[in-house]
């Protein structure tokens, strides 16, 4: 346990789970909550046997986004960059942890909680979660959501949400790209535990420079990126892992990853 407002659950699989405790506020993102995310985070990254974080929550909401009572008591503009800076930054050492991390999304996730699902490297939704960044709807563009969203989403797709502040279904989440797997409100556990159970397998340091190269590609040119992908499996491929995975592959039979 991190924290009241801030829970940690480690299976023994090497599968951390954080969840947002704060269900009578709609785990909306305090200062006190974003400090505990990124104490836990900033852990996470030195685990050598971390394999996936999940991010979850309790109670009814996912998360409502920023604590908008917290905000409005100090309105300065000091104040406020330091709270978006902070924020960028929890959802940014997200992106650097070796491992997936995946959001179980069981209800409403709005403003920079639709951005936290979108700084996951995976999602899995309840069929009732609902979506929005509709800071908008208040006269506040969702600025900070929307790079994660615009990197999830078709443009058009993300700037609609962005420009009118409306919801979209879990089923409409799946199809523009936000989440990967729907599943009904009770069957949530086993799709993140099938997802979980198609990653656990794989080596840890083909999944960590796959991640990294993944994000850093994404913002390269083609060129650059193709570069950076070749030495980055030239790298992977010296792995005593990738190797046994390749060896096992011509000898038809199962790889026995090494220790």
């Amino acid at each position: 346990m991190a924290d009241d407002a801030l829970l940690r659950e480690d299976d023994g699989r090497g599968v951390t789970t954080l969840t947002l405790n704060r269900p009578q506020a709609f785990n909306a993102l305090d200062e006190a909550l974003l400090a505990a995310l990124q104490h836990q985070i900033d852990a996470l990254a030195a685990n050598e046997q971390l394999r996936a974080v999940v991010i979850a929550a309790s109670g009814r909401a996912f998360c409502a986004g920023h604590d908008l009572k917290q905000m409005r008591a100090e309105p300065s503009l000091a104040y406020y960059q330091s709270l978006f800076a902070r924020c960028s930054q929890v959802m940014m050492s997200l992106q650097r942890l070796p491992v997936p991390v995946i959001a179980k999304v069981q209800g409403l996730a709005t403003a920079a909680g639709c951005q936290l699902v979108a700084q996951c490297d995976l999602a899995v939704a309840a069929r009732t979660a609902r979506f929005a960044v509709s800071g908008v709807n208040l006269g506040l563009f969702c600025a900070t959501p929307s790079v994660a969203l615009s990197r999830n989403l078709p443009r058009k797709a993300a700037f609609e949400m962005l420009a009118t502040g409306s919801f979209i279904t879990a089923e409409q989440a799946l199809d523009k790209g936000l989440v990967n797997r729907v599943a009904e409100p009770e069957d949530l556990d086993g799709a993140l535990e099938d997802l979980l159970a198609s990653i656990l397998p794989k080596p840890r340091l083909a999944l960590a420079l796959g991640k990294q190269l993944f994000y850093r590609q994404l913002e390269a040119g083609m060129g650059t990126a193709y570069e950076d992908a070749a030495q980055t499996m030239a790298c992977n491929m010296m792995d005593a892992s990738a190797l046994e995975g390749v060896q096992a592959f011509l000898e038809k039979r199962p790889p026995v990853w090494p220790a």
